[in-house]
């Protein structure tokens, strides 16, 4: 039986005499008023209850409980310190626990960051907090660089533990029998399963500290830092150093506007759209926008949420996806995230000022990255359930160091760069199934942010005579994708893509492959000469060619998880 309070206020006394009384409890709405109805049917006892009530008794006890909730949150609004602890305690704007699985501040926000506001929600106004996290009015799931798992199994209080595989078997229609492919950052190896990634690592948070690492074991720790040119200026072996870690930095989150969050070592930059774990994104392969603009930044970033709508996040990096500086000036920059509902997302990523042209001081870098992605559709009821797309445009040059942005020729050829890519996306059976078609296009005289082919073990500190990456060569390529998705859990993948690309200059494995007979040479930025000649010099009949197409058609087929 429950026992009633008698050292309640006297308000509280009269309502209940109004109950033992027998009004009943649809007399009486939530602002006190009558409604004029009668009161509903007794509720009939259960009939296993060993001391059975009768019908008027157990009606009035379930509306004393209920009168006693309502007379709870009435104290609670009267008198916020008397409210439980858990009702009183509102979370904190930004938390430090919401890092990449919920990043605060990179382009993607996970629906996890929506939790606490939500719980908040739910028990009322004692608990809503007096300045609602950022991004969390809305599930941001749908947004290509955005993982789209709900929930970590192992959170806990001081960590977020994050796992992730990415596995895939790659047919390329031109048969390199080196089975190398060219030209990618996101594919390195045709005709043969290969673990591109395995991510072991996570998010510590405690006290408003904050870590993330995050590993990457596979041909990720590879084929990246290749194509960082930097740490050939110095010592101390940097791309041996970082190689194996894809993200790591630490800092501490102050809870001012709706947070603000500093962090320092290597964090994702997204610039280009597309994040560098295939799991969160639309595509396996994207387009070269995305492909050939940086993965990562080895600086300080400072994410400033004046609103829950709002992101800033200036940047101060080493250089151009760089584990150092490429001459004696480091990089600025910074990014613009903002997203006023649910269905629009606007990404702003700006850099400028950088030297980044190994042993070339002077050549200055510019870049703007803009992106925006609409959800247009969305009934979850309906087979096809939600649609959206997602359009980028880039430009930027170089100036300076024998290169001008204009094509000036007192001043040295046009250095610069102009991009586009678009994907539309359908979601089908409650997002069991996904559809992405897409693709884009580059021009990029002076290739500079060309990614060079692997011929002969080549890197981009030592080049190769056979991809030139001189002020003024052209470059204009494109592509186009189709992607499928089966998605049976939140935590997995099962991705069927093809992809055709092209481009203006051969550049793409053919079936001759770029490997040298008997292996790479150990001279990359030299040419290889045939058996039986020491001095070469690129003569067609006494040089080793690789065979460089200007197109190729792949089939990716990958299984990715992310726990």
């Amino acid at each position: 039986m429950l026992a009633f309070q008698l050292d309640r206020r006297p308000f509280q006394v009269f309502l209940a005499a109004l109950f033992l009384a027998g009004i009943g409890p649809n007399h009486l709405l939530a602002d006190g008023k009558d409604s004029g109805h009668p009161p509903p049917k007794p509720v009939p006892a259960k009939v296993d209850s060993p001391t059975p009530l009768t019908e008027r008794e157990r009606w009035t006890l379930e509306r004393m409980e209920q009168l006693e909730k309502r007379v709870a949150e009435l104290e609670s609004k009267s008198n916020p310190a008397a409210a439980k602890p858990e009702q009183a305690t509102a979370p904190e704007a930004a938390p430090a626990s919401v890092t990449n699985a919920a990043e605060l501040g990179s382009n993607v926000v996970s629906s996890e960051a929506a939790v606490p506001a939500m719980k908040s929600r739910e028990q009322g106004n004692a608990a809503k907090p007096e300045k609602a996290a950022p991004f969390a009015f809305a599930d941001f799931a749908w947004l290509t660089g955005n993982a789209r798992t709900k929930e970590s199994p192992m959170d806990t209080k001081f960590f977020t533990p994050e796992i992730r595989a990415d596995i895939d078997y790659i047919y390329d229609f031109n048969h390199p029998k080196d089975n190398t492919i060219s030209g990618s950052s996101e594919v390195f190896r045709a005709n043969e399963v290969q673990v591109t990634q395995l991510g072991v690592g996570g998010d510590f948070h405690y006290d408003n500290v904050r870590a993330r690492l995050m590993t990457q074991f596979g041909l990720y720790s590879q084929t990246t830092p290749r194509n960082d040119a930097s740490p050939a200026r110095g010592q101390w072996n940097l791309d041996k150093a970082y190689r194996y870690l894809s993200e790591a930095y630490g800092g501490y989150h102050f809870n001012a506007l709706h947070g603000i969050n500093v962090d320092a070592g290597i964090f994702m930059s997204y610039i280009g759209l597309f994040i560098y774990y295939q799991f969160d994104n639309w595509t396996y392969q994207s387009s070269y926008v995305s492909s050939n603009t940086p993965w990562f930044f080895n600086g300080v970033r400072i994410q400033i949420f004046p609103t829950e709508h709002l992101k800033i996040e200036p940047w101060f990096t080493n250089g151009w996806q760089s584990y150092g500086r490429f001459n004696s000036r480091p990089g600025l920059g910074f990014q613009i995230l903002w997203r006023p509902n649910g269905w629009l997302s606007v990404l702003g990523n700006q850099y400028a000022l950088g030297e980044d042209a190994l042993n070339t001081p002077g050549r200055v870098r510019y870049h703007t990255d803009d992106s925006i992605q609409i959800q247009y559709y969305d009934k979850p009821e309906k087979f096809l359930d939600k649609a959206a797309f997602t359009l980028t445009g880039d430009m930027g040059c170089e100036h300076g160091g024998g290169v001008n942005c204009t094509g000036n020729s007192a001043k040295g050829p046009k250095q610069s760069f102009l991009g586009y890519m678009v994907y539309n996306r359908l979601w089908f059976d409650r997002d069991r199934y996904g559809l992405t078609i897409g693709g884009g296009q580059i021009n990029n005289p002076g290739r500079y942010l060309v990614l060079l082919p692997p011929i002969n073990g080549a890197t981009a500190a030592s080049g190769t005579p056979y991809f030139t990456e001189n002020p003024g060569d052209p470059y204009k390529a494109w592509d186009v994708s189709g992607t499928f998705d089966w998605m049976p859990s939140q935590y997995i993948t099962f991705r069927w893509e093809y992809n055709h690309r092209a481009a203006n200059v051969p550049y793409f494995s053919g079936s001759g492959g770029v490997t040298p007979p008997g292996g790479n040479n150990g001279a990359p930025g030299a040419f290889v000469c045939l058996s039986g000649f020491t001095t070469c010099n690129g003569s067609p009949t006494n040089t080793w060619l690789p065979d460089l197409r200007k197109s190729e058609n792949r089939l990716n087929m990958a299984i990715l998880v992310k726990f």
